[in-house]
């Protein structure tokens, strides 16, 4: 067992014990202290009520003086599962005095840096501002070959002022327009201007490199591979290609530019010219509760992800079931067609990471934005884009359908919605499911003539077939869970029922008070004999289901 798990679950007695015993007294009845653990920081001690919703202690996070702790960019963790009900209480899930509560934010304060050398070779970095001067030197280093030694000696200099190694780049941008000498050995210089968010920076140096030459330990081996359990899976073009188009900017030098939004470990892999992001990877070894998850989230002490019924580690092939399972309305992906919902091209790869080791993930085409659907009011999307996404996150049991992965494109005269991140898809159970799209307009209106032919359309056993054949076999509650969940939203479509309608029966409402799609499916454990077959219990919960949504009709 992970002592960061036990932390996680056990009361910090050592921080109690530095809490004044008059704070510790000075509660309600009905209060707990807990402490707030964030990267980078030491515990904040913070004290909540029983009866206060998860909504109402992120908003209380908001109002405390942090950079970008805004409520919908926040992830609050206890015990290796997210407190994601937001109307649930604390008591709900457990907390008591002394507990960690973990908060992982999604930080956007991203500042561009373009390095320029004197031969106009040019090196572009995505910089989250609160990132130290030497984090800076590292991705320097790592692009021009120099020996992290070599950084240690290195100086920043700033209007005649050495910059520290652990100076955060907001710190400095806050001086306005500067140039910085960077000396390396004969020395070096730096010149650096500020334009808007963007900073570019002009490299001398008597050493200049013709080309930046990776080591890759790997025998020859291909800087991104696709992984193929099976010989017989056609790998579509579109995956082909991007993963092409990765591979020339890794050959060319340009590594991965670490993102601030995600719980796990994200990376934006660059085109041949560095300037462009093509695609967006995720190793598995750094998934939240993983080992090395970078976000300061602790182990899993039994393996379960972040979300109830996921496993840690499966995150790459849930990404890419979602992009397996999201079939063309003419069922053919063969020929490069989008899929009905628009989830882009995903596959399971071996890719160099970061200059030094290979990694397994998921890697994903990266889709040009102008934000997510966070970042404004759900009235302007179209109802045909919120629904294909209701389709696919009924059908799969998405347990993390937020506003924030949804990305919102510009199509002609129209807007456009993509659907990414679906690393707890097809769980094992649906206590977690969660559909941001539920309270949206959009969801209370009927599905269309030709999204009804498309869920009509959908066949289960055919999809875990499918998993199968491309080298993922569903566990048996996994594969319970798809066959039931499209179940639901075939009978719900033949019935006229709204996205609302169907997504409210999958959803719970606060933590403790089960979803009806669960009291369906326990009513049919208590209706079958120890030993039924698979096939029996679903024609029972076939039946059972048939008798709620036609009460639900009728009433």
């Amino acid at each position: 067992m992970s002592s960061a798990g036990v932390d996680t679950l056990s009361p910090l007695l050592d921080q109690l014990a530095l809490v004044p015993q008059c704070q510790l007294r000075s509660g309600p009845p009905d209060s707990i202290l807990i402490f707030l653990a964030m990267p980078g920081m030491p515990p904040v001690p913070m004290r909540l009520q029983g009866s206060e919703s998860i909504a109402a202690i992120k908003l209380r996070i908001q109002r405390l003086k942090f950079k970008g702790f805004v409520a919908t960019k926040q992830r609050l963790v206890f015990g290796g599962h997210e407190l994601s009900h937001g109307r649930s209480c604390v008591r709900d899930y457990g907390l008591d005095d002394g507990n960690v509560l973990h908060l992982v934010v999604r930080l956007a304060d991203i500042r561009a840096i373009t390095i320029e050398t004197t031969d106009g070779k040019r090196f572009r970095f995505q910089v989250e501002s609160g990132c130290k001067v030497g984090y800076l030197k590292n991705k320097l280093a790592a692009q021009t070959g120099e020996q992290l030694t070599t950084l240690k000696e290195q100086k920043l200099v700033l209007d005649e002022e050495e910059l520290e190694d652990d100076q955060l780049i907001t710190d400095i941008d806050s001086k306005g327009e500067a140039v910085i000498n960077l000396f390396i050995r004969h020395p070096a210089k730096v010149a650096t201007q500020q334009l808007e968010r963007e900073t570019v920076v002009t490299v001398t140096t008597p050493n200049q490199k013709e080309n930046l030459q990776i080591d890759t330990s790997g025998g020859g081996s291909a800087l991104v591979e696709p992984i193929i359990v099976n010989r017989k899976v056609k790998i579509f073009p579109a995956v082909m290609d991007m993963i092409g188009i990765t591979t020339a900017g890794l050959e060319n030098g340009f590594l991965p530019d670490m993102s601030t939004e995600g719980s796990g470990g994200v990376y934006f892999m660059k085109d041949h010219s560095g300037q462009s992001n093509v695609a967006v990877f995720k190793p598995i070894d750094e998934e939240p509760m993983a080992e090395n998850n970078p976000r300061g989230l602790p182990l899993s002490v039994d393996g379960e992800g972040l979300k109830r019924g996921t496993r840690v580690g499966e995150g790459a092939l849930r990404e890419v079931a979602a992009y397996v399972l999201d079939h063309p309305i003419d069922g053919c992906k063969s020929d490069g067609t989008a899929g009905f919902s628009g989830v882009p091209p995903t596959a399971l790869v071996r890719c160099f990471h970061m200059g030094k080791e290979f990694k397994i993930g998921s890697l994903q085409m990266f889709v040009s934005n102008f934000g997510s659907c966070e970042d404004m009011g759900p009235r302007a999307f179209p109802v045909k884009e919120v629904q294909k996404i209701a389709v696919l996150d009924i059908r799969l049991a998405n347990a993390d359908r937020h506003a924030g992965n949804i990305l919102v494109c510009q199509d002609g005269d129209h807007l456009k919605l993509v659907p990414i991140d679906h690393g707890y898809c097809l769980p094992e159970k649906f206590e977690d499911c969660t559909f941001e799209w539920l309270y949206w307009p959009q969801a209370r209106e009927p599905f269309s003539a030709e999204t009804v032919a498309y869920i009509r359309s959908l066949d289960a056993e055919e999809d875990i077939a499918l998993l199968k054949f491309h080298g993922w076999e569903l566990s048996h509650q996994s594969a319970r869970v798809l066959r039931v969940s499209t179940m639901l939203l075939k009978k719900g479509a033949e019935r006229g029922l709204t996205p609302y309608d169907i997504g409210s029966i999958m959803c719970r409402e606060t933590v403790k008070k089960e979803s009806e799609i669960e009291v369906i499916i326990e009513e049919a454990e208590d209706a079958v004999l120890p030993g039924t077959s698979e096939k029996t219990f679903l024609e029972t919960i076939s039946e059972i289901m048939d008798h709620h949504l036609d009460s639900a009709l009728s009433s």
